[in-house]
């Protein structure tokens, strides 16, 4: 094996980390132009169009006739979470928070994670992987209430925090169901039709909730509030799953649930190179603590 080819899959998940980082920023830009729910009906309506093609190619829509009542209604679940939900929670949220603060919070979704998941099935965890979900968690609380954990207690949480923890939420719920329904269901096939899916939901909610003025607007909107929502929709969904499935594929899960752990790096450094965000004290040291926990129950779990 050549050295290109060993290294291939390493390189794209360095760029599906870089896709997935930058992805808060645009979001952000896209938030501030756009209505959300017609910005998140045009994000999945392009994104499911260049997967089911990519499903096509690859041979996989023939495996659809297959599915039964039971799949098909796990795959509306899962769109209602994963997509729908996810990312209304993700526009609305970056409405009124900064960028690299929304990508710290998220850091938040494998402590949930693993936390329902040893209640529902039974998973077990050790010591290695209690702590770091315990760091992880004091770092994004630390993120949530500006350095001042004891705001917490009193309610005092933004309407942006919330919105960012609901988008946690989605991806936990999103995550728990396709472990318990969607088991052994290819992987392109699951996020091609779940995006299908979230995107008809979307553009429903958009036309009864903003009107087609919605649509309207965000067709209207700026050149740089459409560039960011093509690579929302191109880059940050279609390409950067493309590479995250490569680099499962070649290298396990376990070696790219390692580099998703640098993804709110790459949301913060990226949000404030872009955006011009200023970088606080508390988010500094809440966002070390969060990756680092991630980190460690990653390396927990190995």
């Amino acid at each position: 094996m050549s050295s290109a080819v060993h290294w291939a899959p390493h390189l794209r998940l360095l760029g599906m980390v870089v896709l997935w980082g930058a992805s808060w920023p645009a979001g952000r830009v896209v938030a501030q132009a756009m209505p959300p729910m017609a910005a998140a009906a045009l994000r999945f309506l392009m994104a499911s169009a260049v997967l089911l093609i990519w499903l096509h190619r690859t041979r996989g829509l023939g495996l659809l006739r297959a599915w039964d009542g039971r799949l098909w209604l796990g795959m509306t679940a899962a769109a209602l979470t994963g997509v729908f939900g996810y990312a209304l929670c993700f526009l609305m949220g970056l409405q009124h928070l900064p960028a690299g603060k929304a990508a710290l919070i998220v850091t938040l979704n494998p402590v949930i994670t693993l936390v329902a998941a040893s209640w529902l099935f039974r998973e077990r965890i050790n010591r290695t992987i209690g702590l770091g979900m315990a760091i992880a968690a004091l770092g994004a609380v630390i993120v949530i209430s500006h350095g001042q954990p004891w705001l917490l207690l009193q309610g005092a949480v933004g309407r942006g925090e919330l919105l960012i923890v609901g988008c946690v939420l989605c991806w936990v719920v999103y995550t728990l169901l396709g472990r318990w329904l969607l088991v052994g269901v290819d992987a392109l096939a699951t996020t091609a039709v779940t995006a299908t899916l979230g995107a008809a939901l979307l553009t429903a909610a958009s036309l009864v909730v903003e009107g087609p003025a919605g649509f309207g607007a965000a067709l209207q909107s700026g050149a740089a509030a459409w560039q960011a929502l093509l690579f929302l929709a191109l880059g940050a969904t279609a390409i950067a799953y493309a590479w995250y499935f490569d680099g499962v594929k070649a290298l396990g899960a376990g070696a790219a649930a390692g580099y998703i752990t640098l993804v709110p790096v790459v949301g913060v450094v990226s949000s404030a190179l872009l955006l011009g965000e200023y970088i606080d004290a508390a988010t500094i040291a809440g966002g070390v603590l969060a990756v680092a926990g991630t980190a460690l129950m990653n390396r927990g779990r190995r």
